[in-house]
């Protein structure tokens, strides 16, 4: 702050001024410029439609629709697989064991392949979306969260504020966006969906909070509560407590999506509401 003395002080007072306005210049914005000029976000909640059962034993890492069917990836060294089922029934398909020491992450269909993350393996399967035999293996850098296919590209998520985005054929990263809101950087990124509007939707890991993300901007649009679904939960149907929110699927041509969580006994399926 300025301070108004003596008239014999003003020409000093301002060039001193002047000249910290001009070193503030060269040395750029502040950090949190881009969350700055965030627009709002938008609370929504959950709406549940109908509850739906899930394997209370499954350490959901991946869910998405694709067609009639319903994929789901899971995690841990020694559980981790891939499923394929009917969405209508839940009758189990195909279904395959990732041997140890792979952990399982995220998963997404992309035409006739089917793409798993690996955690801290360094990995990224490459799967065939009928038979779910490995085609081949990708190395990647850091750790593996999320994915989904938006239009060309593939995003992917590794429990930062930063999404990536990779081209679909060779898998190598093409572009990084990071996700902030008006607080600053939006991190624990986790299991990701991305919608035919261009969205990108993404779990928060320990929350039940879903976020809204616009890839372009990586701003953060909305904000789903989620928080009901778990306090719906008979958390000791299986052999452990349901744990953290984490699967999110939209069904195609509505406006509803199916969630689930790490060792949850039900599935929802829910619509995004204010």
């Amino acid at each position: 702050m300025i301070r108004r003395r003596a008239l014999s002080a003003t020409v000093v007072s301002i060039a001193a001024a002047a000249l910290v306005a001009g070193c503030s210049a060269e040395d750029g914005p502040p950090a949190d410029a881009s969350a700055a000029a965030n627009g709002p976000v938008t609370d929504l909640r959950v709406e549940v439609v109908r509850t739906l059962p899930h394997d209370p034993d499954a350490f959901t890492q991946g869910l998405e629709i694709s067609g009639d069917e319903i994929f789901e990836g899971t995690g841990l060294v020694g559980e981790s697989w891939v499923e394929a089922r009917d969405l209508d029934t839940g009758t189990p398909r195909v279904r395959v064991d990732l041997p140890a020491p792979l952990f399982g992450e995220g998963i997404t269909v992309d035409e006739d392949s089917l793409w798993q993350l690996t955690w801290r393996n360094g990995i990224a399967i490459e799967r065939d979306r009928d038979t779910l035999v490995e085609r081949r293996q990708i190395p990647i850098e850091g750790e593996g969260w999320g994915i989904c296919r938006s239009g060309d590209r593939l995003v992917t998520s590794d429990g930062s504020d930063t999404l990536t985005f990779r081209d679909r054929d060779t898998f190598d990263p093409v572009d990084t966006v990071r996700v902030t809101d008006h607080t600053g950087g939006v991190d624990r990124l986790n299991e990701l969906e991305c919608t035919d509007d261009g969205a990108v939707y993404a779990n928060i890991w320990t929350e039940d909070t879903i976020v809204r993300i616009d890839p372009g901007t990586g701003a953060v649009t909305a904000r789903i509560d989620a928080g009901q679904l778990r306090a719906s939960l008979d958390i000791d149907a299986g052999e452990r407590p349901a744990d953290v929110l984490n699967g999110i699927a939209a069904v195609p041509g509505t406006d509803r999506f199916l969630v689930t969580g790490k060792y949850w006994p039900s599935m929802f399926e829910v619509r995004f509401v204010p």
